[in-house]
């Protein structure tokens, strides 16, 4: 006998399919937008509850950032003086010759952050001893793949950035997190990993701070990374949890830690997008309390 969630998921997919909650979400959206000034704390309950529509998903990164401002009269202006910052910064790597202008374009956006930092090289994060560059380069170019305008890839990949080191506190939170919803979710799985001794070489790490880019294809990031440009970092451990419980099959025929890094490297393209759909089903069930509360603050 189906369960409520399962009802749930049925008919939340039924709409999708049909395109009726696309048009409604997108409704929604258009009626937040109108407002002057925008509300962030409204766009951020949006963000948490829906997956924002592609064609202003950029803008409201933008806003939800501070990139822009929540005046909408304003955006125009303050667009072109990040774009005079950029190409500021662009003129002075390449006059201070920080980097080859041959190099992957990624490369370039990096020298111009270290540049603002005052830095010769990439940082580590000091919490974790991580290296920012692992960072910044897979979502820069991930966000250069999404998007042809360079200073908004620059921008976004700077402020994704600086959510990432500010989370290092609690990446260990994380990790438990996944652990404890892993075992819960599927404990035979769970019980495989820790039986041949593959739960503590999984790359937890590597996946938080890159917020999965270079790990999940482009599309299936956005709808992530919804919601922890909305301040719900949290839903990676659940993206981390669908990704291993998605190659169940594989993993439980591991018998090696190499074995499962295997598996967890060699992600199937038609199982990305259903890692991030799950991911965000699972949660919303769990979560979405504590996201109401923290976004009514």
């Amino acid at each position: 006998m189906p369960t409520m969630t399962d009802e749930r998921n049925f008919r939340s997919s039924y709409y999708e399919k049909v395109g009726c909650r696309g048009v409604e979400e997108k409704k929604s959206l258009e009626i937040l937008m109108k407002e002057k000034p925008w509300d962030r704390v409204k766009l951020k309950h949006f963000c948490l509850r829906f997956t924002v529509p592609a064609a202003y998903r950029k803008l409201v990164w933008k806003v939800l950032l501070d990139i822009l401002p929540v005046f909408p009269d304003s955006h125009q202006f303050v667009a072109e003086q990040r774009t005079d910052q950029y190409n500021d910064l662009l003129y002075a790597v390449e006059s201070l010759e920080m980097v080859d202008m041959k190099a992957p374009r990624a490369e370039i956006l990096m020298a111009m952050w270290l540049l603002e930092l005052e830095e010769l090289k990439p940082p580590k994060f000091p919490e974790t001893n991580y290296y920012s560059a692992d960072t910044f380069l897979p979502i820069a170019n991930t966000l250069l793949q999404l998007y042809d305008d360079e200073v908004d890839a620059y921008w976004l990949c700077k402020s994704l950035t600086e959510i990432v080191r500010s989370m290092q506190k609690d990446l260990h939170k994380l990790k438990e997190a996944f652990h404890t919803m892993l075992e819960k979710e599927d404990q035979e799985l769970y019980n495989h990993l820790v039986e041949i001794k593959a739960l503590e070489v999984l790359p937890l790490t590597k996946w938080f701070n890159c917020c999965f880019a270079g790990v999940l294809d482009d599309t299936s990031l956005t709808k992530i990374w919804d919601k922890i440009f909305s301040g719900a970092p949290k839903i990676l451990s659940f993206v981390a949890v669908m990704l291993v419980a998605t190659l169940r099959r594989n993993i439980l025929k591991a018998t090696t830690e190499d074995e499962v890094l295997k598996c967890v490297s060699e992600i199937p393209e038609q199982c990305e997008e259903v890692v991030a759909n799950k991911a965000i089903e699972l949660w919303q069930y769990y979560a979405q309390p504590q996201n109401d509360q923290l976004v009514k603050k």
